[in-house]
């Protein structure tokens, strides 16, 4: 997070400067646009500044700075280019990426990431010849990337717009489509000091958007090469609950209980739904807290009965595990304390919780959806669709405090045929969504 505090921080000065300097900046010998691209390099240069400073404390903004250092790009004749901010993007990109490879198997394939939390975890991934940190979005940098990489297309998924790389793909005649887009009249593009980002919207040869509001608002830009083709992480998501992975001792740790699973969590999510812990001890739960750190599980295990166990400290010994003699089944909670397994896990549950509502917004609903699972998830979702939609539905449940989080979890207990409607709709809503991979593929052309 700290990351991406620091990105909001320097976007934040950076606004506060912009009409400063351009008072200070006569508008009879330099042009609006130049003065704007300026600004944008002072603010690139000032977010590096800022991430290479807390590299000194925070490990990601370490990895972030490290990973960046003296890369040696492999030379490809021909390559295909595809970016990602983090890991939910890269899960959400990866149907279009799959499918892509399958039609276009002798074409080399490029990953980038913005975060380490992209590039740590699929840096191996089986999908890419080559991944690495996006780097620093300057003028010198994507023209030595690009010329590396030689790339005959370019695909960036849903966030994240980068002038230099923008402008050398256009320079170079190399189409850029950005997929699973989504805009909102509060982004930077809509305001009135948006110009230098209107400018990287025309550098886009095709969007695929994922509603409808989105494609308004681009076309009142005048840009029309917009097509509404969805969101790809329903086919990610529905493709993954079709096949799930089985994981090593988890119908040893539910013991034929009904199983509670709150995924993607932060403090606030977990203090709320420790009470339903000690108020349900009948109930088996599962945290897969958002944040993996021994200090964090520490204090996630302190608000937690004694019989919790952690999945590191489980041992695989036929199938089953067991850790110090104890059988799963004797313990009520299981943490998570890895990354990856959240997306599997769902498959074993009968009630989701997804963390981040009483923070900066929730993570994948979706994910647990797909399985016909009812969502529970705090009030900061309203820049969610599928939240909305899922609420419309009665398939999602916003909370706001401990009392409304006993309440729904009763309102989906106490009746089996509600509990099974539920489900029901939650995952009608998934497959009804499918399908934007399709639309995608049948417009990228042949690189």
């Amino acid at each position: 997070m700290a990351i991406y505090f620091f990105k909001a921080t320097a976007m934040m000065v950076s606004y506060i400067f912009i009409f400063l300097l351009l008072l200070l900046l006569s508008p009879t010998k330099v042009r609006i646009s130049n003065s704007m691209l300026l600004i944008y390099n002072l603010v690139v240069r000032f977010y590096f500044i800022l991430i290479l400073i807390a590299s000194f404390f925070n490990k990601k903004a370490k990895f972030w700075i490290n990973g960046r250092k003296k890369i040696n790009y492999q030379h490809f004749q021909k390559s295909a280019w595809f970016h990602f901010a983090s890991l939910g993007e890269y899960e959400q990109g990866l149907p279009v990426l799959i499918s892509f490879r399958s039609v276009h198997p002798d074409v080399k394939v490029v990953i980038t990431f913005f975060s380490p939390s992209g590039y740590e975890i699929r840096k191996n991934t089986p999908y890419a010849d080559a991944v690495y940190y996006l780097p620093l979005d300057t003028a010198a940098n994507a023209s030595r990337f690009i010329d590396a990489i030689n790339p005959s297309i370019a695909v960036f998924t849903k966030y994240e717009y980068w002038y230099h790389f923008f402008n050398e793909l256009h320079r170079h005649h190399i189409p850029l489509y950005v997929i699973s887009g989504i805009f909102r009249p509060g982004q930077v593009f809509f305001k009135w000091y948006g110009g230098l980002h209107r400018k990287m919207l025309t550098f886009v040869s095709h969007f695929f958007v994922q509603d409808e509001d989105s494609k308004t608002l681009l076309q009142q830009l005048d840009i029309t090469q917009v097509t509404v083709s969805g969101d790809t992480r329903f086919d990610r998501v529905w493709a993954n609950a079709q096949q799930p992975k089985a994981i090593p001792g988890i119908n040893e740790f539910k013991n034929g209980r009904k199983l509670f699973i709150a995924g993607s969590t932060w403090p606030e999510d977990e203090q709320l739904v420790a009470q339903l812990v000690k108020d349900h001890p009948h109930w088996k739960f599962i945290f897969a807290p958002h944040e993996i750190s021994e200090e964090k599980i520490n204090n996630l295990i302190s608000l937690l009965p004694a019989n919790t166990i952690k999945y590191s400290q489980l041992t695989i010994d036929n199938s089953l595990l067991a850790t110090h003699h104890s059988p799963p089944t004797t313990h009520q909670t299981l943490i998570i304390d890895n990354i990856g397994m959240l997306s599997a896990l769902y498959q074993y549950a009968d009630i989701a919780y997804i963390g981040g509502g009483f923070g900066a917004g929730i993570h994948n609903t979706l994910e647990a959806a797909a399985f016909g699972l009812p969502v529970i998830f705090g009030p900061n979702y309203d820049k969610f669709k599928e939240a909305k939609d899922l609420i419309a539905l009665q398939a999602g449940f916003s909370i706001n405090n401990e009392s409304e989080l006993k309440k729904t979890f009763s309102f989906l207990v106490e009746d089996e045929k509600r509990h099974h409607s539920v489900s029901q709709k939650a995952k009608e809503y998934v497959k009804e969504h499918t399908g934007a991979t399709e639309t995608i593929m049948g417009y990228l052309i042949n690189p």
